[in-house]
């Protein structure tokens, strides 16, 4: 597995060096855009609103928009020092909650954790602990360049982090439109709902569930793959880069013209040369 991310986690005066890596991955098929006339893949450019030319990754700066077209500019140097200064703390474990007083909202990618050299002892001390004790812990970390609020707890025989999101990240119910107020439910209603749900009621299992669309969408493409339904994109223009090098086939063209023009006057020295012998 990669790593993304390299450190220690501490619980009081327990230091864990550990390593995170991804817990889930995205297997959504990924679907190109082609140009209609001739099948070649469409590319995006970064484009100036104000001068309409392409920028280059050099040309651009990073800012903070605090009004409309008024921004603050952040050098890189400023933004990798804040980097520097928070991740080269050590992950240190706030406080021990328990899973269910955390709703799912909050939660928003996992990790497994693992021991890095000499962190053996130590990891499998924490995981007993959050076992015998049947809580979670509560840490900060930063992440690419991001400070996260995350969870650390058990998941089978691993040690697994959950960034969660902050408090002020959670939009508040009462921007949702349209909820209806406290009514009156009928009760045979109630009891039919009821009973549905009990019938519907099941131990969860998740190996039951699949992506019905991803599964249909690869026998789609597969379907065209073996019907030859494919079809094949231009070659790409590569732009020509200035150089003082000589284009190589003019070069062997120049040299071809040369020897013709130096072979007729061979000839005639020879030939003359032979009538006054």
């Amino acid at each position: 597995m990669h790593t993304v991310w390299k450190g220690s986690i501490s619980f009081g005066l327990v230091n864990i060096p550990i390593k995170l890596h991804t817990a889930t991955e995205n297997k959504d098929i990924k679907l190109r855009q082609l140009h209609k006339e001739c099948h070649t893949p469409i590319s995006y450019q970064k484009v100036c609103e104000g001068c309409k030319q392409e920028v280059k990754s050099e040309d651009i700066v990073k800012a903070y928009e605090y009004s409309k077209n008024k921004f603050v500019i952040l050098d890189e140097e400023e933004l990798e020092k804040l980097r520097k200064e928070n991740e080269d703390k050590a992950v240190e474990i706030i406080d021990f909650v328990k899973l269910e007083e955390i709703d799912p909202i909050y939660f928003e990618r996992s990790y497994f954790m693992a021991p890095d050299s000499g962190g053996g002892k130590a990891y499998s001390l924490l995981r007993k602990a959050l076992l015998e004790s049947g809580k979670i812990g509560i840490a900060k970390i930063i992440i690419r360049s991001k400070e996260q609020l995350a969870v650390v707890r058990v998941y089978k025989e691993t040690l697994m982090m959950e960034t969660i999101h902050f408090p002020d990240e959670v939009r508040s119910t009462q921007d949702v439109p349209n909820i209806p107020s406290e009514q009156d439910v009928v009760q045979r209603e109630l009891e039919t709902a009821l009973l549905l749900v009990d019938q519907l009621t099941t131990a969860f299992d998740p190996e039951k569930y699949t992506d019905d669309y991803r599964t249909a969408l690869m026998e789609l493409i597969e379907e065209k793959k073996t019907g030859n339904q494919i079809v094949t994109a231009t070659d790409e223009k590569q732009p020509v880069a200035p150089s003082n090098v000589t284009d190589l086939m003019s070069a062997l063209q120049a040299s071809l013209d040369k020897t013709k023009k130096k072979k007729p006057a061979t000839r005639k020295r020879t030939t003359k040369a032979k009538t006054l012998a």
